[in-house]
C-alpha cells in the first residue's frame, strides 16, 4: 500500500510527459507548415534589381544578390543592368512591365534617383542597397551601409514608408523633364562644386573629394535674379533682386558628419528652401561652415549667433520658381542636369514606397 502514492505520481508524470511530446510534435509541425507558407509567400513575390555595372564592385555584388535570392528562396527576380543610354528609370519601368512587384535600386545615389523617378506613384515599394560614395537617401533613412545583406535583408523585407519626391524643372530649354530628387537639388555654387569633382579622386576618398571641388569655386561670381515660393497653406512669396551663392530644395538634410536641413522631412509633404550667401571673401566662407556647425549641433534651422558674414535663409514650401539674370549650373542629387536661368521646383507628397528597417517603417 505504500507504494501506491509512488506509482500513481509515475504514471501522472509519464502522463504528462507524453502530452507534453504530442503538443511538442504538433507545434514544430505547425512551425514548419508556416515556415514553408512563408517561403511560398517570399516566392510569389517577384523581385527586380537595377544593377550600376560601372561600379567596381558590381560583378561581386551581383553573384552576392544570386546567392542571396538562392539562399532566402526568392526564386522570382531578375537583374537589369543600366547602360549609357538606359538609366536607372528606363531598367524600373522595364523590370514593372515584365512583372516585378518590387524594384531594388542597387547603386549610388544616382541610380537611386533614377529608379525613384519612375518607382514614385506606381504603387510598387522600391528597395535600396547603397554601394555608392556617399549613399545619402540610405543614410538618411536608416537602411545599412556597407553590409550587402543587411540592406538585402531591408529591401526583401515587408517594412515599408511613404516618402516624398521632389521634382525639378529646367523651363527655358528643351528639356521639359521633371528631374526626381529625394535629398537635395541646387543650383549655383553647390552645382560647380559638383560638377568639379573628380570622379577618380571620388572613388579614393568617398565624398571628401566634395569639398576640393568646392574650394575650386569659391570665389565663383554670384547669382542674381527672382525667387518666388508657394507655402503650404498655398500662399505665394516674392524675393525680387535676391544676390545668393547657392540655392537648394532639400528633401532631407542629412549628409555625413553634418545636417544641411535640420528640419526638413522626407514625408511631410514640403521641401526645405535654403538661401545662401557670403562676403568678405574667406571669412564669409568661415562664417558659414560656423552656421553649418551651428545647426548640426542644436537640430535648428537657425544661424550661428556668432556669424558675420554669411547669411542662410530658410523656408518651407510646396513649390519654387526661380528667374535668374544668367542662367546658372543645376543639380538633382549630385546628378548635373543642365543650365537654366528658370527653374521650377515641386513635390509629389509620399508618392514613393521604400523598404526601410522596421524601427523606421511606418
Amino acid at each position: 500500500m505504500s507504494q501506491t502514492p509512488i506509482v500513481i505520481l509515475v504514471l501522472v508524470l509519464a502522463t504528462i510527459a507524453a502530452i507534453g511530446t504530442v503538443v511538442g510534435i504538433r507545434l514544430w509541425q505547425k512551425r514548419r507548415r508556416i515556415l514553408s507558407l512563408l517561403r511560398r509567400r517570399g516566392d510569389s513575390v517577384r523581385y527586380a534589381f537595377v544593377i550600376n555595372p560601372s561600379k567596381p564592385e558590381a560583378k561581386q555584388n551581383r553573384e552576392h544578390i544570386e546567392r542571396y535570392c538562392d539562399e532566402h528562396h526568392l526564386g522570382q527576380f531578375m537583374i537589369i543592368e543600366t547602360e549609357l543610354d538606359k538609366d536607372g528609370g528606363v531598367c524600373a519601368r522595364e523590370a514593372l512591365a515584365q512583372g516585378a512587384d518590387v524594384v531594388i535600386a542597387v547603386g549610388g545615389d544616382g541610380t537611386v534617383r533614377t529608379v525613384a523617378s519612375a518607382m514614385s506613384g506606381t504603387g510598387h515599394a522600391m528597395g535600396i542597397v547603397p554601394t555608392g560614395t556617399g549613399n545619402l537617401l540610405a543614410r538618411n533613412l536608416g537602411i545599412p551601409l556597407d553590409n550587402v545583406d543587411a540592406a538585402l535583408t531591408v529591401a526583401t523585407s515587408h517594412g515599408s514608408r511613404k516618402i516624398d519626391v521632389g521634382r525639378i524643372t529646367l523651363l527655358d530649354g528643351d528639356d521639359d523633364h521633371a528631374h526626381a530628387f529625394l535629398i537635395v537639388a541646387g543650383m549655383g555654387f553647390d552645382a560647380l562644386m559638383i560638377d568639379d569633382t573628380d570622379p577618380e579622386l571620388k572613388k579614393n576618398i568617398s565624398w571628401l573629394a566634395y569639398f576640393i571641388g568646392g574650394v575650386k569655386n569659391l570665389f565663383a561670381p554670384k547669382y542674381h535674379g527672382r525667387v518666388t515660393i508657394v507655402g503650404e497653406n498655398g500662399e505665394t512669396h516674392t524675393t525680387h533682386d535676391l544676390t545668393f551663392r547657392t540655392l537648394l530644395a532639400g528633401n532631407c538634410g542629412e549628409i555625413p558628419m553634418f545636417s544641411l536641413m535640420p528640419e526638413a522631412s522626407f514625408d511631410d509633404g514640403l521641401l526645405d528652401f535654403e538661401i545662401i550667401d557670403t562676403s568678405g571673401g574667406l571669412l564669409g566662407w568661415a562664417s558659414l561652415f560656423g552656421d553649418v556647425v551651428h545647426q548640426t549641433i542644436t537640430g535648428k534651422a537657425e544661424q550661428s549667433p556668432l556669424s558675420t558674414n554669411s547669411s542662410i535663409e530658410q523656408v518651407q514650401g510646396i513649390s519654387a520658381e526661380i528667374v535668374l539674370e544668367k542662367p546658372a549650373l543645376v543639380q538633382a542629387d549630385g546628378d548635373m542636369i543642365g543650365e537654366s536661368g528658370h527653374i521650377g521646383i515641386s513635390v509629389e507628397r509620399q508618392s514613393l514606397m521604400v523598404r526601410v528597417p522596421e524601427n523606421t517603417a511606418a
